[in-house]
């Protein structure tokens, strides 16, 4: 089952917004902004059903690979910098600093085989297209 999205706009009152905090000129800020995430939705939600828990947003676990690539961390020291960085953070759409790691480590394993081979593919397809003959 998929997150349903927040209706929620209200500024939380104790925590700044992430966007804000953050330098725009960072190269992951960038690399955010750039990337069209509704693609990613649109190809992997068949892969949820709509019973049980729901699963952690598709965005965060997709932003989860190519931070772990760029930086070649294991999965366990991937999630370590990401509760550490708000720049991990924001490029895996969180939208207000998370003190706490997103999910456990081996979440990320069952998401690559839930998408399998193909979905991992189109990550990184997506990657090469947005950054034409140099990717």
């Amino acid at each position: 089952m998929l997150p349903k999205p927040s209706k929620n706009t209200q500024p939380n009152l104790f925590y700044s917004q992430l966007r804000d905090m953050l330098d725009s000129h960072d190269p992951l800020v960038a690399l955010a902004e750039m990337i069209p995430w509704g693609e990613f939705d649109e190809s992997f939600e068949k892969y949820y059903s709509d019973e049980g828990r729901p699963a952690k947003p598709i965005r965060l676990m997709v932003g989860l690979l190519p931070l772990k690539q760029i930086e070649n961390l294991s999965d366990e020291n991937l999630f370590l910098q990401w509760k550490r960085n708000p720049y991990y953070q924001y490029f895996c759409g969180m939208s207000e600093y998370q003190p706490a790691l997103p999910c456990d480590p081996t979440d990320l394993v069952y998401f690559r085989k839930r998408i399998g081979k193909e979905g991992v593919e189109k990550i990184f397809a997506v990657s090469v297209k947005m950054h034409g003959k140099e990717g």
